[in-house]
């Protein structure tokens, strides 16, 4: 699913829509009834970790960016915590996916979408599935046949078209109404109010450390792909328990979650990508042959992890 980086870019593309007015609706979604925002206002737009968040209101309301929407556009138009630099190349494709793959993606979205709406407010929440998106005045057209054969164009989920006569459109989302927007910006790798304290705290836990990583209460935003990239990076083998790690081994760590999160965030909004270094690869950028293992806490959510036995070796 999209990662903390993504959805910032998704949240970059609705920020010139706010202010204005719903003029028609449509998509396919089943568990909202999207006439019910026909003449309404957009009138916020926020993100936080891989959650979107657009506040609605009549057409009369107050109109006005907040302060979050200030902070976010600055954010990523200075760099978040540090200069993109590094690496570019092409978007990271996450398909084609292995089918063990596809289906802990989709346990994992289930996992953070809650299954009902907490009371009619006037914020959307929106989580993306798998292959979930955004896309601003176009539609998305298909890049390749189905498994029929057929070139059919993906269906929107939602499709907002306003006033000035721009257009919103998502793909594979799941969309719910709440009061407010569910967050802790400082669980939030990409926000500047992002707490190391407690991240490096939670890192010490004796679980392992790919477990850690993606909880989404002390990283929100990280997900498969940076966990695997930034454990390469720190030269951590994903299963060693954080409580034998050394502190600048966490401190590094967390570094290189941060650091790859931000040039991630950046090249999007060039429109370029970030070749992974293991995701989904055979070898390493040293020629190590990868090793390939699903890995999560029991009872929890299984991942795929790729990583490097001599540049990651184990510790005993």
């Amino acid at each position: 699913m999209p990662e903390g980086p993504s959805v910032r870019k998704f949240q970059l593309l609705t920020s010139p829509f706010v202010g204005q007015v719903v003029a028609k609706v449509g998509g396919s979604s089943r568990k909202l009834s999207v006439n019910d925002l026909n003449a309404l206002r957009l009138q916020d737009s926020q993100v936080h970790g891989k959650n979107l968040y657009l506040a609605f209101v009549a057409a009369e309301g107050p109109v006005g960016p907040t302060a979050e929407d200030t902070a976010l556009q600055r954010e990523a138009a200075c760099g978040a915590h540090c200069p993109a630099q590094g690496q570019q190349g092409q978007d990271v494709v996450p398909h084609p996916h292995s089918q063990d793959e596809e289906l802990q993606e989709a346990q994992h979205s289930r996992s953070e979408a809650p299954e009902a709406a907490e009371g009619r407010g006037n914020w959307l929440r929106i989580h993306f599935g798998m292959f979930g998106s955004v896309r601003a005045n176009e539609f998305s057209r298909a890049s390749r046949a189905n498994k029929r054969g057929d070139w059919k164009d993906p269906v929107p989920r939602l499709v907002l078209h306003f006033e000035s006569g721009g257009f919103l459109v998502f793909y594979n989302c799941r969309m719910l109404w709440c009061s407010s927007p569910r967050a802790d910006p400082a669980s939030d790798i990409l926000a500047v109010e992002f707490h190391r304290g407690r991240a490096l705290r939670a890192l010490c836990a004796p679980d392992p450390i790919c477990y850690t990583l993606l909880d989404q209460r002390y990283f929100s935003g990280l997900g498969n792909i940076i966990k695997n990239e930034i454990l390469y990076l720190a030269r951590i083998h994903p299963l060693t328990p954080g409580s034998l790690l050394a502190l600048s081994d966490l401190e590094r760590l967390l570094d290189c979650a941060v650091q790859f999160s931000s040039e991630w965030l950046h090249h999007k909004l060039r429109g370029q990508g970030l070749h992974p270094q293991v995701y989904q690869k055979e070898q390493c950028p040293l020629g190590h042959p990868l090793m390939k293992g699903t890995f999560g806490p029991s009872g929890g959510f299984k991942r795929l992890t790729w990583w490097c036995p001599q540049c990651q070796p184990a510790v005993l």
